[in-house]
């Protein structure tokens, strides 16, 4: 797709949160032509702002575009979404039979950039294949501050020529971007992300609640770890927020513990036990019991906090 071509190609925007609303912003900001749609319209409102077209339903954004992006919050918002009564599938097949062309002529580009369950994508690309569409499953990593600054890790799943078509527009949203196989394969490797970040979270947690009841100066113990084996993009970013008593999230618990529960159902599956994904999950759960389920995920040093008795500075969330 070159730069001219693109001008031509019509996205379709259906989600607009944290990282939705980021993403979608650099693709009007590169020049493509948006409609878009989210369930609560105000948080769209900026983007309609910036010159975005506002669809009523999904079915009316996938109708009026030739490429639609879906980042939604659970499997069962992505199911609606999708095959609902106005859901992008049955936008796709409307479109083709009010232009009375062929499937082949008004293929439309489906990417489901949400983080869910891998037979869900699956479904999706066989859906779409019937109706002569393509899907990719394209979940992402990076939290807010890569969603803003375009730099986000984008894990896809399909065919790789489809991949290869749609890898223009996503160079406008990420950095990292790979091609990881079939259908379902980028929600796997999204799982393989998650099921790392949760080892990471709970060494970033105990190392601040330690260093804090070792009497170091926390922010010195940072930066001086983080430039060796413990580095992180977790500790370089999420460690300091808790610090500053910052705990909105650049990715919600309720949205982390639905993700760790997709990688729990999947390793199953595989009969696959993961002791640590498990131990780090029920630990989320109880963090979302005490009232932080919508605040962001380095608030876990909350919860770790009340087990050890650590008596960790209580930071009010903003």
């Amino acid at each position: 797709m070159t730069d001219e071509s693109k001008k031509e190609m019509k996205i379709g925007w259906i989600g607009s949160g944290v990282m939705g609303y980021w993403m979608c912003h650099h693709l009007i900001k590169a020049g493509y032509k948006v409609s878009v749609y989210n369930r609560t319209k105000e948080k769209a409102v900026p983007l309609i702002d910036m010159g975005a077209q506002w669809r009523g339903s999904p079915a009316e954004v996938a109708a009026d575009s030739d490429i639609i992006f879906s980042i939604v919050g659970y499997p069962k918002d992505v199911e609606e979404v999708y095959f609902g009564e106005n859901g992008i599938l049955k936008g796709c097949a409307s479109a083709q039979t009010v232009s009375g062309q062929g499937a082949a002529n008004k293929a439309k580009y489906l990417v489901d950039m949400t983080t869910t369950k891998p037979s869900l994508s699956v479904e999706i690309y066989n859906k779409a294949k019937e109706i002569g569409c393509y899907a990719l499953d394209a979940p992402v990593s990076g939290g807010d501050v890569g969603a803003r600054e375009a730099r986000l890790t984008i894990m896809v799943g399909g065919d790789k020529e489809v991949y290869d078509f749609i890898m223009p527009v996503f160079s406008h949203i990420g950095k990292n971007i790979k091609y990881a196989g079939k259908a379902g394969s980028g929600q796997n490797t999204k799982m393989c992300n998650q099921i790392a970040i949760t080892g990471v979270m709970i060494g970033m947690c105990e190392a601040l609640l330690y260093g804090y009841k070792a009497g170091l100066d926390l922010e010195e113990m940072i930066n001086t770890i983080k430039a060796g084996a413990a580095g992180s993009w977790s500790l370089e970013n999420y460690a300091p927020r808790i610090l500053k008593g910052d705990y909105k999230p650049g990715f919600m618990v309720e949205h982390f513990i639905k993700d760790m529960e997709i990688a729990i159902e999947e390793s199953r599956k595989m009969d696959l036990n993961l002791p640590g994904l498990s131990l780090v999950h029920q630990l989320y759960v109880v963090l979302k019991t005490m009232g932080y389920g919508r605040s962001g995920t380095q608030s876990f040093v909350f919860a770790l906090n009340r087990l050890s008795n650590a008596d960790f500075p209580q930071m009010h969330l903003e």
